[in-house]
C-alpha cells in the first residue's frame, strides 16, 4: 500500500500512475503531487472521454482507500449529495415514543434528529471518517449540476466540513483526496475555483495515446495498434459532432481484437466504426466523406 507520505517525487506520481496503466504527462503527474501533498481539491477540466474520472479510480487503488463517487445532474440536491434524515425510523420512533408515554418534548427531538436516524450520502461519509482512513472523493461532471449546489460546495471544500442544522459542524480529521471533473458545459465559478487545483486535460497526443493502447490492450497487434491511433487522431481534425475520447478507441481495438484483425481495412472500419463513433450522422459523414483519406494516411502508421 502507498501513503500520500510515501509519494515523494513527481517522477514517482508519474510511475506510480504508469503501473497502475494511466499514462500520464509531467504537468498532470505535477498536478497531482501537488494536490496530495498540499492537501488542495484537483480541479480537472477538459472533454468528454480524455480520462478524467480515472484518475480518481487510479488514486483510490494506488493510495488503497475507498472511492466515493458523486455523479453530478440538473436538479442534484442536498438529501442526494449530502445527507437526509431516515423519515420512516423517525416516523416509526415517533409511535415507541407515543406508546411508551411521559417522553419530553426536548428530549424526543434530541432522540429523533441524533446520528442513528442519519443517513449520509457521499459527501458526508467523505468528511466522516469514524470507519476508516480518509477516501478519494470524485465530484463528476460539476458542471451538470445547478450552481446552487456549487456554491453549497465552498464550505465543503475551503473547510473539509458540513454544517447540520441538528448536529452542527462535522468536520474531517483528515482531509480526502478531492478530484473534482468538468466537460465545461457551462463555465464553473471562480470562487469554487480557487478553492481548487486546476489542471486542463487535452487529447493525447500520438505517442501517449499509442502508450495508453498498449497498456490497456497489450495483445492488439503492434501494426494494428498504431493504425488505430493513428486513424483516431486524424478523427480529431474532422468536423463531427462528438470527437472520440481515449476510451473510444480502447473500445475499438477491443472489437476489431475480439475479430482477428491485425490491421484496418476499409471492410472493418466501415463495420466496427459503431464501436468508436456515437452518432449517426458523425458514421455517415466518415463513411461517405473521410473514410478512404484517412485510411490511405494511417496506412503506413
Amino acid at each position: 500500500m502507498t501513503t500520500i507520505a510515501d509519494i515523494r517525487s513527481i517522477d514517482q506520481v508519474q510511475q506510480a500512475l504508469a503501473d497502475h496503466h494511466y499514462i500520464s504527462d509531467r504537468s498532470l503527474a505535477t498536478a497531482i503531487f501537488l494536490a496530495l501533498k498540499l492537501q488542495r481539491p484537483l480541479f480537472l477540466e477538459g472533454e468528454a472521454g480524455v480520462g478524467k474520472t480515472e484518475v480518481a479510480k487510479v488514486l483510490a487503488h494506488l493510495l488503497d482507500r475507498p472511492l466515493l463517487r458523486l455523479q453530478c445532474y440538473e436538479g442534484l440536491d442536498i438529501s442526494t449529495a449530502v445527507y437526509e434524515w431516515n423519515y420512516t425510523q423517525q416516523m416509526l420512533q415517533i409511535r415507541l415514543l407515543e406508546a411508551a408515554g411521559g417522553v419530553q418534548v426536548d428530549a424526543a427531538r434530541r432522540e429523533l434528529f441524533s446520528p442513528e436516524f442519519l443517513l449520509k450520502r457521499p459527501l458526508l461519509q467523505a468528511l466522516d471518517q469514524s470507519n476508516g482512513a480518509p477516501p478519494v472523493l470524485l465530484i463528476d461532471e460539476l458542471d451538470r449540476a445547478d450552481e446552487e449546489f456549487e456554491a453549497f460546495l465552498l464550505e465543503v471544500l475551503s473547510d473539509f466540513q458540513i454544517t447540520i442544522p441538528e448536529l452542527g459542524v462535522i468536520k474531517a480529521q483528515t482531509p480526502p483526496v478531492v478530484i473534482i471533473t468538468s466537460n465545461r458545459t457551462r463555465e464553473i465559478h471562480d470562487a469554487l475555483k480557487r478553492r481548487c487545483l486546476y489542471h486542463w486535460i487535452d487529447y493525447p497526443s500520438f505517442e501517449k495515446e499509442y502508450g495508453i493502447v498498449l497498456a490497456k490492450a497489450p495483445h492488439a497487434p503492434e501494426r494494428l495498434a498504431r493504425q488505430v491511433v493513428a486513424f483516431v487522431q486524424e478523427l480529431r481534425r474532422e468536423d463531427l459532432f462528438k470527437l472520440p475520447g481515449v476510451a473510444e478507441p480502447l473500445d475499438w481495438i477491443t472489437a476489431l481484437v475480439a475479430l482477428d484483425q491485425e490491421t484496418l481495412t476499409e471492410a472493418v472500419v466501415n463495420d466496427t466504426l459503431g464501436a468508436l463513433l456515437k452518432y449517426r450522422d458523425d458514421i455517415q459523414y466518415v463513411q461517405r466523406a473521410a473514410l478512404k483519406s484517412i485510411l490511405e494516411r494511417v496506412a503506413v502508421a
